[in-house]
């Protein structure tokens, strides 16, 4: 057992795979042969390598305006639509989540982890990364590691999806991004004066992180004037998006790639079928059993492959161009939006357009994504539609819930 784990073992450094069901989205290939072992290493399946983007696609964006999706949903929509695992099963919560975590869609397959027997996870030291092919862009993955964090009901709590504090779950410490809390302290004239400060330095101590602490109202104003006067402003705005559709023109190249390399996979698969009906018409085989199974064998893939060019043509498209006047309107309804209303409304709609507020010694910096911009600018100034974690009594029909208009989330 131990020569055969260092071989399997030296087998994995040299990037060959070691016999094990490749992850979706991957085929194994033999890529050379040495006496009578059988080399061989990941290669993508054009076929289920679509599934996965769609998978990633509909978790960040959605399908057609839904907005971002839950490995739930996505399970649920895979179903609906028709989608079925490399076995023909029905998609599950499991399987999608397993999908999202694969850092093997970033080229990082990551070999010897667990323990064999035990089943407990080896010291990083041994473990051994593979180089294999990219299907998911890194920035988009980590984006993905990103929101499976903040969405876990264990992360992300009730107080700040509807809490009374503005910036809850925005602010973080930029020393040790730390969360920064609400503390509060009385002055000599018994003013009660309320302070975001750094939840790392008060619960483990200075000697973990040095803590900062700044006035609620202060951070408050300046993060909400700061975003009015220079992001929501129509000229920044128009810049922004306009970065945004650059980047996107680039990325349809390697769209176009791969739709022309879908459509040379189904004119094969085309040419196979037409090449088993040439020889029965030739008399150079019969039609038995075995061949009728064959035949069988090769319309199917045939069918799943034209069926992957179709989703794959259908999701690659045109570049969005939002009106000027959509973004001026924009604009003004945010500032609305931003400065009147209750904290849980406003805090809502500031959720939708920024990721977080990080609080350093001399700057505050505000992140954010253009495409969630994008986003919230083509849904009028709405908040997106995200998972909702952790809240207890809410009702999905607006009609039966007055405040749900009002009060959707992003979590």
């Amino acid at each position: 057992a131990k020569h055969v784990r260092r071989a399997m073992n030296e087998n994995a450094r040299q990037g060959f795979w070691n016999g094990a069901r490749p992850p979706f989205g991957y085929k194994t290939v033999v890529v050379e042969q040495r006496g009578a072992r059988i080399k061989k290493r990941l290669e993508v399946d054009l076929v289920e390598a679509e599934t996965v983007r769609l998978v990633f696609r509909n978790y960040l964006e959605g399908s057609e305006g839904s907005g971002p999706m839950g490995v739930k949903t996505i399970a649920v929509w895979l179903n609906e639509h028709g989608y079925r695992t490399r076995q023909g099963a029905t998609w599950g919560i499991g399987p999608i989540h397993v999908m999202l975590t694969n850092p093997a869609y970033v080229g990082r397959y990551q070999f010897n982890v667990y323990d064999s027997k035990t089943r407990t996870r080896k010291p990083d030291s041994e473990h051994i990364t593979v180089a294999v092919p990219i299907i998911i862009d890194p920035p988009v993955f980590e984006r993905v590691q990103s929101l499976l964090k903040h969405r876990n009901p264990r992360v992300t709590p009730p107080r700040v999806v509807s809490g009374p504090i503005l910036l809850t779950g925005l602010a973080h410490c930029a020393t040790c991004d730390g969360a920064m809390t609400l503390r509060t302290g009385t002055s000599n004239t018994g003013k009660v004066h309320r302070y975001y400060s750094c939840s790392t330095s008060a619960r483990q101590g200075k000697s973990v992180c040095k803590g900062r602490s700044i006035n609620m109202d202060k951070l408050d104003g300046l993060v909400t004037t700061n975003l009015l006067d220079r992001l929501l402003a129509p000229e920044r705005l128009t810049t922004a998006l306009a970065a945004l559709a650059a980047r996107r023109a680039e990325k349809s190249v390697a769209v176009d790639a791969r739709i022309k390399a879908l459509e040379a996979l189904a004119t094969e698969a085309d040419d196979r079928l037409r090449r088993v009906y040439k020889m029965v018409e030739d008399g150079i085989a019969e039609m038995d059993d075995i061949l009728k199974d064959r035949i069988t064998a090769l319309k199917a893939d045939r069918e799943t492959t034209r069926a992957t060019l179709d989703r794959a043509t259908g999701a690659n498209r045109p570049p969005i161009v939002v009106p000027g006047d959509r973004i001026e309107a924009f604009g003004r309804l945010m500032r609305e939006r931003l400065t009147t209303g209750e904290i849980p409304f406003r805090k809502a709609y500031l959720g939708a357009i920024i990721d977080r507020v990080e609080v350093d010694d001399a700057q505050i910096r505000i992140l954010g994504r253009k495409d969630v911009l994008e986003q919230a600018v083509l849904a009028n100034g709405g908040p997106i539609p995200g998972v909702r974690s952790f809240v207890r009594k809410w009702r999905p029909v607006g009609d039966s819930n007055p405040c749900y208009q009002r009060e959707r989330l992003v979590s």
